[in-house]
């Protein structure tokens, strides 16, 4: 365990502080790919799952516990709290688990931590595994909309764009926020401007900051509001990528983006949904893509494929952060590690 504990990586906040701009746009390439393309499901699974009717009071419910989760969970847990615990610039479970082993050497909970470090670490590599396949899949899948009639084979499609997916990582992090930066940066103005089209149509929606919307829908619904909050779960899904991923970008272009772009965008677009539902309960069935206009369906949908596939890029990159960790902490076997850039020393790859 010693190379990590005792030492590691120059951190790459201190080479980020005169390129934070750029940065931050190669952060939203990599890093809030996954939770930024949760809004193309996770409203319809709040209320799609329980089976609760889709009324303004439920709505507005709804809409205050993810924006709550928005706040508590990524912002003052992740954004504010998490990213502080750095490990020599390295974010990620086992960077974690090196601090909190560090902290307890002559502590017989010393092997307790390091075994939930190792489980906690297990979980991310099972993330990593499924995700790729999942969210490129679904992507593809979401051809089907635009063109329903049209035989469309989805396998083989999905299996050429994950090939090209892993042949580009060795390009490195950076080179690979480069191209998929902008990408998401027009993809969240996309949910930015879709959102305020429809909160302004609607504007109760804005009554769902006051938390007691949240409380007063698990107080009605006790017992079957587990099954809303299960569905809220996912609008919160990927932002421990923020964690994973410090070490390719610095904490500092994390939080602007998350801060100026990724959660504004979020926000707005989840209140536009939710004003779209007051004004047609029907459109639950599928409320992202209702709320574009019929003309711009197309371009809609293979921008959401786009942004989709770009949303595995954040669990990769964190795999191979966390590889890293694990072989400095002797868990893994020797592994070759790239290093990607000059610059920033947690921009790496792990070839097979």
């Amino acid at each position: 365990m010693g190379p990590f504990l005792n030492g590691g990586l120059m951190s790459a906040e201190g080479k980020s502080s005169q390129r934070l701009a750029p940065l931050a746009l190669a952060a939203l390439g990599v890093v809030f790919g996954d939770i930024g393309t949760s809004p193309l499901y996770a409203m319809s699974a709040c209320f799609v799952g329980p089976g609760i009717a889709v009324t303004q009071e439920h709505v507005l419910g709804v809409l205050s516990l993810i924006f709550w989760s928005l706040v508590l969970v990524i912002l003052l847990k992740y954004v504010t709290v998490v990213l502080n615990a750095d490990n020599k610039g390295e974010g990620g479970v086992l960077a974690l688990t090196a601090l909190v082993i560090n902290t307890a050497r002559a502590s017989p909970r010393r092997k307790i931590y390091g075994t939930i470090g190792i489980l906690g670490a297990s979980l991310f590599f099972a993330d990593g595994a499924i995700t790729p396949a999942i969210s490129v899949l679904s992507a593809v899948e979401g051809l089907h909309i635009a063109a329903p009639d049209a035989q469309i084979r989805v396998l083989p499609i999905t299996m050429i764009v994950l090939i090209g997916l892993f042949i580009i990582q060795k390009k490195g992090t950076g080179s690979v926020g480069k191209v998929f930066g902008p990408v998401m940066l027009f993809w969240f103005a996309i949910l930015a401007v879709m959102g305020l089209s429809w909160i302004l149509r609607e504007p109760v929606v804005l009554l769902a900051i006051d938390p007691s919307r949240a409380i007063g829908l698990l107080a009605q619904h006790q017992i079957g509001s587990l099954a809303v909050l299960a569905g809220v779960f996912l609008c919160v899904t990927g932002g421990e990528a923020l964690y994973a991923d410090m070490g390719h970008f610095g904490k500092a272009p994390i939080r602007l983006g998350w801060m100026c772009i990724v959660m504004p965008a979020l926000v707005m677009n989840y209140f536009g949904q939710g004003a779209m539902l007051i004004e047609n309960p029907a459109a639950i069935s599928n409320p992202f893509y209702l709320m574009a206009p019929a003309w711009s369906l197309w371009p809609l949908v293979v921008l959401a494929t786009a942004a989709t596939v770009i949303a595995s890029q954040a669990v990769i990159s964190g795999v191979f952060s966390v590889t890293t960790q694990a072989v400095s902490l002797g868990l893994l076997p020797r592994l070759r590690v790239e290093h990607s850039s000059a610059s920033v020393a947690g921009q790496i790859y792990v070839p097979p």
